[in-house]
């Protein structure tokens, strides 16, 4: 988090505290700690945030992240979409898959060749293989410890092929059927 966002975000948890009385407390890392209340779930068991402190944490979170469904809606929309897309697995995993036009710079390579492939004026929008893997964070991590503004693609190549939007190969196109767990069919907005 940037230092405005994190000191927004712990002002608002401060004020979730204050709001929500005794037995919650700030800890160092500016999340709530609460001692279990009296509460018929455990859902409800620690208080949910302020609405102030929600929107700073929620607003820091899309500062941060895109999902892939809005990667692909910026990309398929024709034109500059402004940023780029950034394929930070190894090369065989790109021959594998990967989302079409991206670059691709493993994360190991970031600190020696970023500065030569990409324009830092432009923001970069990572990925890796999906949710079980932190590749795209790392890499988002290099890039921003070298001046880049940068977001992570939420889902990674895993559910931007679940989702049924197409990739490229070492062989050419290809395109899976969308996995209805993740995607309305006919490719309709999700409404999200």
């Amino acid at each position: 988090m940037n230092t405005m966002t994190s000191q927004s975000a712990t002002n608002a948890v401060n004020s979730t505290n204050a709001a929500n009385g005794a037995g919650a407390e700030n800890t160092a890392s500016g999340a709530t700690s609460a001692t279990p209340a009296t509460s018929a779930n455990s859902v409800l068991r620690v208080p949910p945030a302020a609405p102030a402190a929600a929107a700073a944490y929620f607003g820091a979170s899309l500062a941060f992240h895109a999902d892939v469904s809005d990667v692909a809606s910026a990309l398929a929309a024709g034109g500059d979409p402004g940023f780029v897309v950034l394929d930070s697995r190894s090369t065989e995993s790109w021959d594998q898959g990967h989302v079409p036009g991206a670059v691709h710079l493993p994360t190991a390579l970031i600190p020696s060749q970023a500065e030569q492939l990409l324009d830092k004026s432009v923001p970069v929008v990572t990925y890796c293989w999906g949710p079980g893997c932190n590749g795209a964070t790392r890499a988002a991590l290099a890039l921003a410890q070298l001046g880049f503004q940068v977001k992570e693609m939420l889902g990674g190549f895993e559910y931007w092929a679940r989702e049924g939007f197409a990739y490229e190969t070492w062989e050419g196109s290809d395109r899976r059927a969308v996995d209805l767990l993740t995607a309305p069919e006919e490719g309709a907005d999700c409404g999200c």
